[in-house]
């Protein structure tokens, strides 16, 4: 991490990243109320986040049922012989009803999510990925978790967990 994020990511850049995630349209006037900034200091921090590549994007979460996509399906797609990963990716990501696309490894070359209006929409859907490998599909009943706000804690995790592995006992000689 360089030293400019590492500066951008202290206790209020947290709070901050952590309050745009739950809801990216507070106004600079409500994040700098939960956060202890002025709106100035606010959008001065926000806008040094976006230009450092913290934040990538704001986006609008849509119900895919309400609009008419309620069946969704999780498609695991093994490369056909001499198909590269990437290609087969680049021809997942061409299907419209794909709306998650990933480059795996594993047995797997890509894994998709896929939204349909119904199981004649996604079979057909299925029968377009087909061209590119073989298929594992999964539908999707529900989703208790949706996506989660990411937090310091999970660094702090991670950091812990490694000094974890590499903290040894010391070996008592006979």
């Amino acid at each position: 991490m360089t030293l400019e994020i590492e500066k951008l990511l202290d206790e209020t850049g947290w709070r901050l990243l952590q309050e745009l995630q739950q809801n990216a349209r507070l106004s600079y006037s409500e994040l700098g109320q939960r956060v202890g900034l002025s709106s100035p200091a606010v959008a001065d921090r926000v806008r040094r986040m976006e230009e450092a590549g913290l934040i990538t994007g704001y986006h609008a979460e849509v119900d895919l049922s309400r609009i008419g996509l309620p069946v969704q399906a999780i498609i695991r797609i093994k490369g056909g012989a001499g198909r590269s990963c990437q290609r087969v990716a680049s021809w997942a990501s061409e299907v419209p009803e794909v709306i998650e696309c990933y480059r795996v490894s594993g047995d797997d070359s890509v894994v998709v999510k896929v939204a349909a209006s119904s199981v004649t929409h996604l079979e057909n859907v299925m029968n377009q990925l087909s061209q590119f490998g073989y298929t594992s599909t999964s539908i999707v009943f529900s989703n208790p978790m949706r996506r989660r706000t990411i937090t310091h804690d999970i660094i702090e995790r991670g950091a812990t967990e490694i000094d974890t592995i590499f903290q040894t006992d010391p070996i008592e000689a006979d």
